[in-house]
């Protein structure tokens, strides 16, 4: 990848970056929000699939920016084929001038067949597959050469010069993928550029778990680890006063009792022996009482998984509670242009570096 403004040594060989996550109520403020997250100082942009293709919020971030690095945190893999999303992301590295990186993840089973309507299985194998698929088809465009992948989950060999984009300038396309449990974080370690932690996070669980996982896959592979960088999302209660920080806090506690209802994500609950609030969690998500659920999230919970505070707070305590550990790194409020604080908080995260 191109280096970006602010790319500033940390820590263990690690950079520091600031990135704005943009979630659009409408695609067509995409070129907008984006111009200004770059003008503000931001060093990247990310794009989630929730509402909106991502892929088409990228060409058009692409096209309105020249300095940010854009990527995906992440688009759902098992939901499209290694093909498709060979063609979508070349798009978008050329579009951008090597500015890209792709974040996959695989989402969780219920999604993947109820709200995908596709095949869930085996994640961990079937991901391994789609990753190597995805560079064979890159690999082939680049060289001219057709591709030969056959495995058990995916067979691509078959192309013709009709459905050949050819080559371009930047071929080498970082691929991230979302990990929460040591497995894919050892695949992580064995097969990719970098790694989207959970917003369900903190650094003690990255320390622990993680890099020691990232760390095994990538001496397996005869890699070193530091290869593989780390981009991460901090739940972030954020205002200009504390009345603004209170209603801040109050959605960030609902986020965490979400996401830590969640079963597949109870491996970080468990570092601090926290099971059983998550399985408390999971059975009134299953009621559907989400208001129930944020009261289980205490004020220990909310200090290890989220940063709350104004602006230039949370800003230094991000990057003291980060530093060494992330490459990149955005607060979990959706860049919006409008706040008054933003501003301020690229500053203060730039002076805090």
């Amino acid at each position: 990848m191109p280096s970006v403004t602010g790319n500033i040594p940390v820590g263990a060989g690690r950079c520091v970056r600031l990135e704005a996550s943009i979630e659009p109520d409408r695609v067509s403020e995409v070129p907008g929000l984006a111009a200004e997250a770059e003008r503000l100082g931001f060093d990247g942009l990310l794009f989630r699939e929730t509402k909106h293709d991502p892929f088409a919020m990228l060409a058009l971030a692409a096209a309105s920016t020249r300095r940010v690095r854009l990527g995906t945190a992440i688009v759902v893999a098992f939901a499209r084929s290694p093909t498709v999303v060979a063609h979508s992301a070349w798009d978008v590295q050329s579009l951008s001038g090597g500015r890209f990186a792709l974040g996959l993840g695989t989402q969780v089973r219920a999604h993947i067949e109820r709200r995908f309507g596709m095949r869930w299985e085996s994640p961990l194998s079937r991901m391994r597959e789609y990753i190597t698929a995805l560079r064979e088809v890159w690999r082939a465009w680049q060289t001219g050469r057709p591709p030969q992948f056959r495995g058990k989950h995916y067979r691509i060999d078959l192309t013709s010069w009709y459905f050949d984009p050819g080559p371009i300038e930047h071929p080498e396309i970082p691929v991230y993928v979302a990990a929460v449990n040591r497995g894919m974080c050892r695949l992580a370690g064995e097969l990719c550029d970098g790694v989207h932690v959970h917003p369900l996070n903190s650094p003690r669980y990255i320390r622990e778990v993680m890099l020691p996982a990232i760390r095994e896959g990538a001496e397996r592979a005869g890699r070193r680890p530091e290869e593989v960088k780390l981009s991460a999302t901090v739940f972030t209660a954020i205002g200009s006063d504390d009345e603004e920080v209170r209603r801040s806090e109050e959605l960030v506690r609902r986020m965490i009792a979400f996401y830590a209802s969640t079963p597949a994500y109870r491996t970080i609950l468990a570092l601090y022996g926290w099971e059983r609030v998550g399985e408390e969690l999971s059975g009134l998500a299953r009621e559907g009482k989400w208001d129930e659920m944020a009261r289980l999230v205490d004020d220990e919970m909310m200090r290890e998984f989220s940063v709350s505070g104004r602006p230039s707070r949370v800003a230094q305590e991000i990057v003291r509670r980060y530093r060494g550990l992330l490459e990149s790194v955005s607060v979990s409020v959706p860049f919006d242009g409008r706040s008054s604080w933003w501003p301020e908080l690229v500053r203060s995260f730039r002076s805090s570096l």
